[in-house]
């Protein structure tokens, strides 16, 4: 091989890693996935400026370094591509890459996606020593959709800025909804198919690698969703949802929404007190169906009531959107609906979402108050904790608005 091509991490042969000690103590021994996919993980420390004012009212700047993880998923003609979070290298003044061997390189910004809080930045390969190409290898990726509850994972990452660390332990649940304010921002993200996992997931180790018992990455760590109020509450961005968002960021710096889903309607909340006061289902309520819309295809009309959606229970529309948005044009998905005639009547439907490119010029001028309510997500909660997501506000708008997919 090319002194300018690395390597891929090895598949480790699925085996009981499981000791037992002369008193009768089981030891988890996963050493041997650790020393295979080590080389492709990265520490990535941030270097970003802030501005206060000091007791005499003058400003001041300073630099303050953030710690995260990255992933290493191949290389072009030119540079080295490591995948992280976007929360990891925001605002970011200067990046700085640690490899496996502790030799570092500066690295720049291909591409970010916040709402899909993922980025992957680039290191230059005629800045990476022979010696280090020979070491650091690519991620094999593994598939998060084949991920069952109960399985083993192990995390790894630079927790808290000290260097690589690993833990271990098992997939609690999957497709959680949590939700969490951007510090930066104050806007509230929903994240509606996050990988729950009790392996320990502390700040530093956002970017960095979730795996399966063979070395296959499976998920994108993400402290920015745990929750600190409880112990074995860790989360991970699943791979298979990752993927084809990244692999636009490497190829045009930005995710493509003409590939967007659009579902084609307004709704407004129904939430649970509102649903008990009149004797309504919860859920999200129709009250326009765009002309010629996936959703009029479909057969929703004005006055439906979306129950769940592609196996989800619907709390309300914000929800609802980032469903929708976990899709790309051209998906089938399955719908619950509610519709009223003596009483509500449950009915399942399947619905062809269309390109969000196809409706939006036209509707976005005819509905620009409803594009500006699409911001109004109705979440509340405790703005340091991710928690699940109960959708109790009001907000009328195109649920094809602003949504990243993948």
């Amino acid at each position: 091989a090319s002194s300018e091509t690395i390597g891929q991490t090895a598949q480790v042969p699925a085996a009981n890693t499981s000791t037992t000690s002369s008193n009768g103590v089981v030891i988890e021994d996963v050493s041997a996935i650790v020393d295979a996919t080590l080389p492709s993980v990265v520490s990535i420390t941030n270097t970003q400026v802030y501005q206060s004012n000091t007791w005499f009212g003058q400003s001041q700047t300073y630099e303050v370094p953030s710690s995260g993880s990255g992933i290493i998923v191949g290389q072009n003609d030119s540079e080295l591509l490591i995948v992280t979070n976007n929360h990891v290298v925001s605002d970011s003044e200067g990046l700085t890459v640690t490899f496996a061997d502790e030799s570092t390189a500066d690295a720049a910004i291909k591409g970010t996606d916040s709402e899909a809080d993922l980025a992957v930045i680039a290191v230059p390969l005629d800045k990476i020593s022979a010696d280090t190409k020979d070491k650091i290898k690519a991620a094999t990726l593994g598939d998060s959709d084949s991920l069952k509850m109960g399985q083993g994972v192990i995390a790894i990452g630079n927790a808290l800025g000290y260097g690589q660390s690993v833990t271990n332990g098992i997939i609690s649940a999957l497709g959680r909804t949590v939700t969490v304010q951007d510090e930066q921002t104050g806007e509230t993200v929903v994240n509606n198919n996050m990988i729950q996992t009790n392996a320990a997931i502390n700040p530093g180790n956002s970017g960095g690698a979730l795996l399966n018992a063979s070395g296959e990455v499976v998920g994108i760590n993400s402290a920015k969703y745990s929750d600190t109020s409880v112990e074995g509450f860790g989360y991970a961005i699943p791979m298979s949802d990752a993927m084809p968002i990244v692999e636009q960021l490497i190829e045009k710096g930005q995710v493509d929404q003409s590939k967007a889903a659009f579902l084609g309607i307004q709704g407004q909340d129904i939430s649970s007190s509102v649903a008990s006061a009149y004797n309504m289902p919860q859920g999200v309520y129709v009250y326009q169906v765009v002309s010629g819309s996936p959703a009029e295809k479909a057969g929703l009309r004005q006055g439906d009531i979306i129950t769940e959606f592609d196996g989800q229970t619907i709390t309300g529309m914000t929800q609802l959107k980032q469903l929708i948005a976990s899709h790309k044009s051209g998906d089938e998905v399955k719908m619950t609906m509610e519709r009223l005639g003596n009483g509500y009547k449950e009915k399942s439907i399947t619905v062809t979402l269309a390109a969000q490119s196809d409706f939006v010029s036209e509707s976005s001028s005819d509905n620009s108050n409803d594009s500006q309510n699409s911001q109004d997500s109705g979440n509340s909660g405790d703005s340091r904790n991710s928690e699940n997501s109960d959708n109790s506000g009001n907000s009328g708008f195109f649920d094809g608005f602003g949504g990243s997919n993948n």
